[in-house]
């Protein structure tokens, strides 16, 4: 939180997305006995997948285990995983025309961030999130996922596509703010997909849409597109408090292309840590020197961990963070 506030520290704070997930042998231990919408939707059963990896590694946030696809119930859309998010595929009009967001019928993210809240360490920080309109959007339109998402691509060239991101806007909103609510202390907006359009396309449709699911929400907010930095220097348009940067984009060119007043999270490639310890510390390190010690940097990788990694390659990254050296008097030059 206080990096999130541009804060001088002595490190960075750390963690990193899909951190509670299969890399974790205690986190296969429960799936072999629990569906993943089981795990998911039994608050007790999520939350303890939510502090499985704060209780294994000295990480300063959790982040609740869920998905991106989990409020599509609460707007009236069925949605099943097998094992990836299947749907019925909706017209643009269709998803335009969505009934609104019952809060009642994924109660059980706000029952779950509650326990995880009570259970946290409360030096430790809780993350919410929600999927970006444009991407929640090319699910919907796909009915499933994609490697391209052409149904997406081609409504971005009509003009109903405003309607639809507008509808799913208001009503992530409302999502996120039920995460606020049941106790999160920031919340971050996945838009995993919304880099696959131009950059008119990204300007017209995704930003306003991502603003309007991130505006008076009363807590910090971050905002990540990967395979969007040619879009970037646009990205504080949105409104976010910091923003997510992937591994293609060095941390000062991004911070050039943002701002060099705004929070950056990232961004060690999730790949290097399926190396070893030894080359993980030395990208760590890389990322902590980039990083400059200025204010406003969160450590994290650049899109979220792979369900192959070792966890000695986890610990390795997270102690690097952790007892980072040079950090403090950069900082203090910095401040």
């Amino acid at each position: 939180m206080k990096a999130l506030g541009r804060q001088p520290l002595d490190r960075p704070p750390v963690w990193f997305m899909r951190q509670a997930g299969r890399y974790l042998p205690e986190y296969r231990e429960l799936r072999s006995r629990y569906s993943f919408e089981e795990a998911m939707r039994t608050p007790s059963l999520a939350a303890e997948i939510t502090l499985q990896p704060a209780r294994r590694f000295p990480l300063d946030a959790a982040i609740v285990f869920s998905d991106i696809m989990t409020p599509l119930t609460a707007w009236g859309v069925s949605i099943e995983f097998a094992p990836g998010p299947r749907l019925p595929p909706l017209e643009l009009r269709e998803v335009a025309m969505l009934p609104e967001f019952e809060p009642g019928k994924v109660d059980f993210v706000a029952e779950t961030i509650s326990i995880v809240r009570r259970s946290l360490d409360p030096q430790m920080a809780l993350i919410g999130f929600a999927g970006g309109p444009a991407t929640v959007l090319a699910y919907l339109l796909e009915g499933g996922g994609s490697p391209n998402f052409g149904g997406l691509r081609a409504a971005a060239h009509d003009d109903v596509i405003g309607d639809a991101l507008d509808r799913l806007a208001g009503m992530t909103r409302a999502y996120l703010h039920l995460q606020a609510e049941a106790g999160a202390d920031v919340v971050q907006l996945f838009d995993t997909w919304a880099g696959l359009l131009s950059r008119d396309q990204f300007t017209r449709w995704v930003i306003p849409a991502a603003k309007k699911a991130l505006a008076g929400l009363g807590l910090p907010t971050i905002y990540f597109a990967p395979g969007a930095t040619h879009v970037m220097d646009e990205f504080h348009l949105v409104g976010a408090t910091a923003y997510g940067v992937d591994w293609r984009l060095s941390l000062a060119e991004a911070w050039r292309r943002v701002g060099e007043s705004r929070p950056l999270q990232g961004n060690l490639d999730p790949a290097l840590l399926l190396s070893s310890p030894d080359r993980v510390r030395t990208g760590t390190a890389k990322v902590l020197e980039e990083a400059g010690g200025r204010p406003g940097h969160i450590f994290g990788l650049g899109h979220g961990i792979f369900p192959a990694t070792p966890l000695t390659n986890v610990e390795a990254m997270v102690r690097t963070v952790v007892e980072w050296e040079g950090y403090a008097s950069e900082t203090r030059q910095a401040g």
